[in-house]
């Protein structure tokens, strides 16, 4: 006989949540693994939020970023012009809560699936970027990493005249614009090799690297509970963590705007903006 999961609890609202979350978090060492969703008080839109859900999104496939030079032209045009207003992005206040928590001793770590790198511009040092971070490009032939800003430089050299109106920044930090505006697009290469550049984030169709996913699993053994925010826990790099807490019977929070594929795992659910319950929760579990 094959036992069907059992259905999610009822959310609670922001208030209510925060009294549940410190009464199930209280005294415990919490690993947090985060989802796009703690960054959008910061400005950076995510995929599958409340406010961009219903938006058709193509993201960058791996295998056509390797593949076809049309496709990463297209993709550095893009992030040409959304990366100013992306580094332009700063921590919000759940950013900060999760950082308090971790110099107080609360939180061990923090497992994120964001390549914003705002966790660590909070002060938060025990950091595991499961995506990468859009703040470092990677040669794909010999393997040289480079800053993304100087190669924001290099672009901006090679294509003086690329000025366009900036419609929308979407989630992968570049920005929406129409095929043939690319079409003459020039791609700079890397400085040591002359090989294919690419960012160091995980795109859609890759795999997170091994000894990273094992460390991330290491931090969940350390901690005596879990708290998810902001995600959606769709892609499964993220919740085979949860699976993971949910094996060892450890608690388990869930802060999300919206339904989340762990919900049927979770103690408690709250469904509310990171930043309007962490700034409380943190107060609570320190005593601040």
């Amino acid at each position: 006989m094959t036992l069907l999961p059992a259905p999610p609890i009822a959310a609670l609202p922001p208030e209510a949540g925060v009294e549940a979350l410190a009464s199930l978090l209280q005294g415990r060492r919490v690993v947090v693994l985060t989802g796009a969703g703690c960054s959008t008080e910061s400005g950076i839109p995510d995929y599958r939020g409340p406010e961009t859900r219903h938006k058709v999104r193509n993201p960058i496939q791996h295998r056509e970023f390797l593949n076809r030079p049309e496709v990463r032209a297209r993709y550095w045009a893009r992030s040409l012009l959304g990366w100013p207003r992306f580094t332009s992005a700063r921590p919000n206040e759940a950013h900060f809560a999760l950082a308090a928590l971790e110099k107080a001793g609360v939180v061990p770590g923090l497992i994120t699936q964001n390549v914003d790198g705002l966790h660590h511009a909070a002060s938060s040092e025990r950091v595991l970027e499961l995506h990468g971070a859009l703040s470092r490009v990677r040669c794909l032939a010999c393997q040289a990493q480079e800053p993304r800003a100087s190669v924001q430089a290099r672009m901006l050299g090679l294509n003086p005249d690329f000025v366009h109106t900036v419609v929308e920044l979407r989630p992968d930090g570049d920005a929406e614009l129409p095929p043939e505006a690319v079409a003459d697009f020039r791609v700079p290469a890397c400085t040591r090799c002359g090989g294919t550049l690419k960012p160091d984030v995980v795109f859609f169709g890759d795999n997170v690297a091994a000894p990273l996913v094992q460390d991330a699993f290491a931090l969940v053994e350390e901690g005596d509970a879990l708290l998810v925010v902001g995600s959606s826990l769709t892609v499964y790099s993220g919740y085979r963590f949860v699976t993971r807490a949910a094996e060892r019977h450890v608690p388990i929070g869930i802060l999300n705007l919206g339904e989340s594929r762990g919900d049927s795992l979770a103690d408690v659910r709250v469904e509310a903006r990171a930043g309007d319950v962490l700034p409380r929760l943190a107060q609570r579990l320190t005593g601040g």
